[in-house]
């Protein structure tokens, strides 16, 4: 069987979907402003979902294979696909939100887990190390790499840990349509998998568990929760290769901006 044919995209096209993934960016920046015990996760997709529209752009996840919300909002030991609800957030919750956007024709997508309060340092350590699997899984999505290597640096720093990383659930390629070939798993082998190449865009997202790797999907037929009911992090950035480095077209910077702000 033939394998689905990776994208190689054209500078413009790089741009449109940069446009795309700073929009999403500036979109999770604002519901950060209305993160907070008391606030319900629906409350935070009404946020994302006018902010989005105000901006010319349609919300990228909404009818999505029938996903009902404009955010993917995923609580504590839920690990992604969340659907948005009633229930008030709780200090000491965390809450990983993951937003896309199309905008021109392309797609963003990005994701940030989130503090509700004050956190256990237990749970603050998987938001750490959760990122630096972000980070250093980007290092390596360099042209000449392969697809494998982008997972092996996120599983063996997150197993160095202690923690699990899930399987079932994987980055991807993201243009014009939100899922693209290549597959990205945050876990693998070294020198393994896709060939990656400059002009690929690539949205990588390390789901890193406190507990097990294992995870169940619950009965909503969306929400993937771990199976211990230990918390899960989860952050997402998009990037493009280049012929000597990676590029992020995504941004925390933004949301950074609002958290340092309300705990000053």
């Amino acid at each position: 069987m033939a394998r689905p044919r990776v994208q190689v995209r054209t500078a413009s096209e790089i741009e449109l979907i940069r446009a795309s993934s700073l929009l999403v960016g500036r979109t999770l920046a604002a519901v950060a402003e209305h993160v907070a015990p008391g606030v319900t996760t629906l409350e935070l997709d009404a946020v994302a979902e006018a902010f989005i529209r105000d901006h010319g752009a349609e919300p990228g996840f909404k009818g999505y294979n029938g996903f009902p919300n404009s955010l993917c909002t995923s609580v504590n030991h839920h690990v992604v696909h969340g659907i948005p609800n009633e229930v008030p957030l709780q200090s000491g919750d965390i809450v990983s939100i993951d937003c896309g956007v199309l905008m021109n024709g392309f797609y963003g997508d990005s994701a940030f887990t989130f503090e509700v309060g004050e956190v256990s340092p237990e749970v603050r350590r998987l938001l750490d190390v959760t990122r630096e699997c972000l980070e250093r899984a980007i290092d390596v999505a360099i042209a000449g790499n392969r697809i494998g290597d982008i997972g092996h640096a996120c599983q063996s720093h997150a197993e160095a840990h202690g923690y699990g990383v899930v399987r079932e659930l994987v980055g991807h390629g993201l243009g014009s349509a939100l899922h693209e070939p290549p597959e990205v798993p945050n876990y693998g082998r070294p020198g393994n998998g896709v060939k990656i190449q400059a002009g690929m865009v690539l949205a990588i997202e390390p789901m890193i568990n406190l507990g097990t790797k294992k995870i169940v999907q619950s009965e909503d037929g969306w929400t993937i929760a771990t199976a211990d009911g230990l918390p899960s992090a989860h952050f997402e950035h998009d990037v493009v290769v280049g012929e000597d480095d990676v590029e992020v077209l995504s941004t925390f910077e933004y949301i950074e901006e609002v958290l340092a702000a309300k705990a000053s």
